[in-house]
């Protein structure tokens, strides 16, 4: 096996299809990514780099791993060293603050338990308190593309790492735009879950209320495929909250923002006209575009780092840099300290929650169904011209991304045309909290990418089931493309558009041949599973569900948006027998994965 065939760039598709032809083995692709990181030592991506040593206890578990029911068997991934991983340093970035953790974070186990192996700890601006990537003793990140320029941050050496191929994906954190800043500068796709639907805990705080864990990969596909094992509750983090997996949905319009837009630095021009292309391509997805006035998200992002909310970075910080003077970088304590400032009250915290809460209020009174977009950043710097103007310069790398979290907002960061040679440019959508699955819809159909989002076809996820025609939910063999998709066709159905339950189903396996899925309702514990809604002829409706053999059925079946339609279920009797596939959250992605 001659290694350097490797490709750089490592997607989990392509990682399961080696694995399951038997191409690659899992350590052979882990030897070719510790020779990497060697080779790419001068550009500090690491802080703990991978290591046969760390690495093989992780290789040896996947022995005992059924593949499929680990959807991330094999998967390496990299973690950034904010985020505790069991028995293995956590410094944010800090040598003095180290400690060594005996456990994993909740989001670092969960992929742990579906397979993934992580392969190291990846450099941060300090304390995550930076969004340039050269705020760390460790060293500077270089960027993945030009050497000379930032990597971003503070997630600087998860995206370097995933655009190096050292890793298919890569954990980040993002505060104020800390994992979307970093996947634009690397060409990479930065995806920001809604705050609380992945779990914090054994997370180094920077602003607890505000603080997302987030995941750099290549592509949407992937980003959705480590948050179908990441997201849920966790009842030991004060944080978490429940939100069900995105399945990905059109928005019914795409707001743009209709003051001219500021760029900076040495390749503001070409920016602003990458801007223009990016706006010219999102024309003609299709979905309306609506330009609106965006200046109340500057003055939402003043209250993160010019008003009182610094002060929970301090809280949350303060007492080590106290009792450790000169360990924090002179630049990341002045951020610090000024959250200690006397010139911030609790009455004036109060105030700016209550502006806060105005500003949340408008938000939502027009982003009801819609996405935002803007670009994610509006320039890059180099390297030295970051050292030569810290601040100013880690500033404006914010200038669209620190709104988004203060809002509770989710985001998604895209890759658009480069604004010049080996210099990414991408834009960012956002949309509402509960409103994950628009801007997966909008980012798929910016990317070209809907055909390879689990067989989710977005041209038509907004046609209306027809007058005369009874819905019907299927979530197996009737599918389109499998055997039984002829028999909804000799019923006279048709296809509508594909959809998700509710998070209150179980999906199993049932030992039949061919093997077929069965869906369950829960009282607790359940999940959202993907499914396709069809709709039949009223007349040939019963003739249909009367041939449906046992423990199968038709039921009632509760989509993600509560409402109630005809679809296929199994008798609860049958799991006793069968195998629970409900992490991978629907048929297509259980076939795939075998």
């Amino acid at each position: 096996m001659n290694t350097r065939m490797l490709p750089r760039e490592l997607s989990i598709s392509w990682l399961r299809e080696m694995y399951q032809n038997n191409v690659w083995s899992p350590e052979e692709v882990v030897n070719e990514i510790i020779n990497r990181a060697a080779e790419d030592a001068e550009m500090n991506i690491w802080i703990t780099p991978p290591s046969m040593k760390m690495i093989q206890p992780y290789l040896d578990r996947l022995k005992l791993l059924d593949k499929g029911q680990a959807p991330l068997w094999g998967i390496p991934f990299a973690i950034k060293d904010n985020i505790d991983l069991a028995h293995v340093p956590t410094t944010a970035g800090c040598p003095d603050f180290e400690y060594t953790p005996t456990e994993h974070a909740t989001v670092v186990e969960r992929l742990i338990e579906a397979g993934a192996i992580p392969v190291g700890k990846a450099n941060l601006d300090q304390f995550a308190t930076g969004l340039v990537g050269v705020r760390s003793p460790y060293g500077e990140t270089k960027n993945a593309l030009r050497g000379e320029l930032i990597s971003g941050g503070s997630s600087s050496g998860s995206a370097v790492a995933v655009a190096r191929g050292h890793a298919a994906f890569a954990l980040g954190t993002d505060t104020a735009g800390s994992g979307r800043v970093p996947a634009a500068l690397n060409r990479l796709v930065g995806y920001k879950p809604t705050l609380g639907a992945w779990s914090t805990k054994g997370v180094v705080p920077a602003c607890a209320g505000l603080d997302c864990v987030s995941v750099l990969a290549h592509s949407l596909e992937d980003a959705l495929a480590v948050d179908a094992v990441a997201r849920g509750v966790d009842h030991a983090n004060p944080w978490s909250r429940s939100f069900p997996a995105p399945t990905p949905a059109l928005p019914r319009k795409i707001y743009l923002p209709k003051e001219p837009l500021n760029f900076f630095g040495t390749f503001a021009n070409e920016y602003s006209q990458a801007w223009d292309l990016a706006v010219e391509r999102l024309k003609k997805l299709g979905i309306p575009v609506e330009y609106t006035d965006t200046s109340k998200l500057s003055q939402t992002s003043a209250l993160l780092y010019d008003g009182p909310f610094v002060a929970e970075r301090w809280a949350g910080l303060g007492d080590f840099v106290e009792a450790h003077p000169g360990s924090a970088l002179p630049v990341t304590e002045r951020i610090l300290r000024s959250g200690a400032t006397t010139d911030y009250s609790a009455a004036s915290l109060f105030k700016a929650w209550h502006t806060l809460q105005a500003h949340k209020l408008e938000v939502r009174s027009w982003l009801a169904d819609a996405v935002l977009i803007l670009p994610t950043c509006a320039g890059t710097w180099t390297l030295q011209e970051v050292r030569n103007n810290p601040i100013t310069a880690n500033s404006a790398m914010g200038l669209y991304t620190n709104h988004c979290n203060l809002l509770d907002l989710c985001a998604v960061a895209v890759p658009a045309e480069d604004a010049a040679p080996n210099t990414p440019f991408g834009i960012t959508m956002f949309a509402l909290a509960e409103n994950e699955a628009l801007i997966c819809g909008a980012a798929a159909c910016f990317a070209d990418s809907s055909a390879n989002l689990a067989g989710v076809d977005l041209t038509t996820e907004l046609k209306p089931v027809s007058r005369d025609m009874v819905p019907v939910a299927v979530c197996g063999l009737h599918m389109r493309g499998y055997p039984l998709e002829k028999q909804m066709k000799e019923f006279g159905a048709r296809f509508v558009r594909d959809a998700a339950t509710a998070a209150k189903y179980q999906m199993i396996k049932l030992p039949t041949d061919p093997a077929k899925p069965g869906l369950i309702r829960k009282e607790q514990g359940g999940a959202s599973i993907r499914l396709e809604l069809w709709e039949m002829p009223t007349d040939r409706f019963g003739a249909f569900a009367a041939a449906i053999p046992a423990p199968l059925g038709i039921g009632k079946i509760e989509l993600l948006d509560g409402v109630e339609v005809p679809g296929f279920i199994c008798e609860a009797y049958a799991a006793a027998e069968a195998v629970d596939i409900t992490s991978y959250g629907g048929w297509r992605n259980a076939v795939e994965a075998v």
